[in-house]
């Protein structure tokens, strides 16, 4: 018999799962985290079919790990192994802003044997972050989103940690590999910045809409904060405004974004690799609708602790009210 997610159309997250332990004046909390885990719960609570494709081990985080995923009906294809579960401390300053280090362990072995059997009906594959630049699992990511290209909406967000990879050309290098195989990209502008020292973080969010010519991104998304976020995609730019919401932290924010973002997309059927011209051909109009929905998701989120993204009928609200 078949596998659950065998038998259906889904997306597809593969990257790091951590704990964020989170210290604040007030004090010291431990919360479920990693980027690219925080976007397949992003998607679920969205109501979209999701599995989680990562590492955690068979410890009492891991255990926290698995049991957050599953609250939120993600899948988990594979098991934990014998390796400590990764660790993020967040010092959270009085503006509620996050600053990390980390403790961590990222390889996928044997992933290549198995991705045929994983990505069965995937039709959107999200990956980015510590995932994407870290070795050795780095390079098993990279051959996933290979795999995954010919038949499914490929997405990637640097989410760049210059406190683990140290080496921006190489940090550049690896982010273009993918890059150039995505039809989705978010960045920040602080990653921009440091990926790009010197450079208009537009500009290089320009450039990199042009790497792979007309098989290269459908949109690029840049995140400022404040200010809103901005797109360009084949049919031109836009920003919109960020919501005004009293901060909580921002923990997640970029995270709940993306998800928004890739949510929209599915709702308008524009994932899998059958519609990647209709995604290419996506108005400035659409981009900017797609944009306030992933901003209203985000400012949700910061509005109160921790990775908290909302659901589907949280989202609904706030769009109402806003």
């Amino acid at each position: 018999m078949p596998s659950f997610w065998q038998s259906m159309t889904m997306l597809t997250v593969i990257g790091e799962g951590l704990v964020d332990v989170v210290q604040r004046a007030t004090g010291i909390q431990a919360h479920v985290g990693g980027s690219p885990l925080n976007v397949a719960v992003g998607l679920a609570r969205l109501d979209h079919p999701v599995q989680f494709i990562g590492r955690y081990g068979r410890d009492a985080y891991g255990d926290s790990v698995a049991a957050h995923l599953r609250a939120s009906s993600v899948m988990l294809p594979v098991p934990p192994d014998d390796l400590p579960t990764s660790v993020a401390t967040a010092l959270i300053d009085d503006d509620g802003a996050a600053t990390y280090t980390f403790d961590l362990a990222w390889d996928l072995p044997g992933i290549a044997d198995r991705l045929g059997f994983m990505l069965q009906g995937t039709t959107l594959l999200h990956t980015g972050s510590i995932a994407t630049m870290l070795k050795p699992g780095a390079t098993e990511v990279l051959a996933a989103v290979e795999h995954a290209h010919p038949s499914a909406t490929i997405s990637f967000d640097p989410n760049c940690r210059p406190s683990i990879i140290t080496d921006v050309d190489y940090a550049r290098r690896q982010a273009e590999k993918f890059v150039v195989l995505s039809d989705v990209v978010k960045a920040s502008d602080e990653d921009l910045a440091w990926l790009y020292p010197g450079q208009d973080v537009l500009d290089s969010a320009r450039q990199w809409l042009a790497l792979g010519g007309e098989e290269g991104p459908a949109m690029v998304v840049v995140t400022r904060g404040a200010e809103g976020p901005w797109g360009v995609c084949r049919a031109g730019e836009v920003s919109v405004p960020a919501p005004k919401v009293d901060v909580a932290d921002t923990v997640g924010a970029g995270d709940s974004f993306m998800a928004a973002l890739l949510s929209g997309l599915v709702d308008r059927e524009l994932d899998g690799a059958q519609n990647r011209q209709d995604l290419r051909d996506l108005p400035v109009e659409g981009l900017a609708e797609l944009l306030e929905h992933a901003a209203r998701a985000a400012a949700v989120t910061v509005s109160r602790p921790g990775a908290n993204p909302p659901t589907r009928a949280e989202l609904h609200g706030a769009e109402k009210e806003g």
